[in-house]
């Protein structure tokens, strides 16, 4: 069975594609991205303008019919931040919906944080213990853990790197003051939530491009090497990427490696909720996961389908 998912995100709209059978691991057939106009299109009122609009409606016929094109059986189609915290949400859904048949589905922050702890439970397996997940994404930051396939608390906080970028980091590179305020801002954040996550875990894993970049800088191996190579982040080199990051503009970053342009200008911000996080947790080191919420969503989807 060929699925599909399409994740509106707060830097991408990406289409995943992935043959699913029974009993089998989802294997990925095709995937593109497009850039999501989500955040650079805000009116006033945090709307998201008519501009902005169209070229959603435009990026979705696109997948839409890249979807048709490989055989898809099922395309589902899902938002997270970005869309939730705009205004007018209502009215847009519906015209995407008209305009291109696509019936697109608001993740709350608690639901992406447990799908993307599923995908992460089930890339690592229950030889993994008591598991910690933490996923950095453009618009907010989703902690979840537990002993099971359920977490028992997730979190989501708006911390994305996009978001935290476009909210402190104004100037490139940024000022070590803005780098402070932000720094504390994370903190301030984190430490209401901290002791849900405390006590004793097996393992903590981070997700997301944000997470896999920075282990890439902090010398992990890279994406060519495949899915099934380890591969680390600690929280030393999260706190040394900080400084190697606030001393480049973003134009000279996309010469380091594993940094492409879109991800640049809010890497620095992504690598201060790293730091920040596994600080608060207590955590020395985390293992890159390459799954996240797109898996997570196909996983559940897939188990839908085979018992409706």
């Amino acid at each position: 069975m060929r699925l599909a998912i399409l994740d509106v995100g707060s830097n991408t709209v990406h289409l995943l594609v992935v043959d699913a059978e029974p009993s089998a691991r989802p294997v990925p057939a095709a995937n593109q991205r497009w850039d999501s106009p989500l955040l650079l299109h805000r009116g006033r009122n945090n709307e998201i303008t008519e501009r902005g609009q169209r070229l959603l409606i435009g990026v979705i016929e696109q997948a839409h019919a890249v979807a048709d094109t490989l055989g898809v059986h099922d395309l589902s189609a899902f938002a997270t931040s970005a869309m939730r915290d705009a205004a007018g949400i209502d009215a847009l859904l519906e015209r995407v919906r008209r305009s291109t048949g696509i019936r697109l589905q608001v993740l709350d922050g608690a639901d992406e944080a447990r799908l993307t702890f599923l995908a992460v439970r089930r890339w690592f397996g229950w030889g993994s213990g008591r598991l910690t997940a933490i996923d950095i994404g453009g618009g907010s930051l989703e902690l979840a853990t537990g002993l099971d396939e359920v977490p028992e608390h997730v979190v989501s906080l708006p911390l994305g790197a996009n978001r935290l970028t476009r909210e402190f980091l104004s100037d490139d590179p940024p000022r070590r003051s803005d780098l402070a305020h932000l720094r504390r801002h994370v903190e301030r954040a984190l430490a209401r939530h901290a002791d849900r996550f405390s006590g004793r875990v097996d393992m903590t894993a981070g997700t997301s491009k944000t997470m896999r970049s920075l282990a890439r800088l902090a010398g992990a191996a890279p994406s060519s090497d495949g899915l099934y190579v380890t591969r680390t982040l600690s929280h030393s080199d999260a706190e040394a990427l900080i400084d190697k990051l606030a001393s480049l503009p973003a134009k000279e970053r996309t010469r380091l490696p594993g940094v492409s342009a879109r991800r640049a200008g809010q890497l620095l911000a992504g690598s201060v909720v790293a730091a920040e996080a596994m600080r608060c947790l207590g955590i020395d080191s985390l293992l890159i996961c390459p799954w996240a919420l797109r898996e997570g969503v196909i996983l559940t989807r897939h188990e839908w389908i085979l018992g409706a």
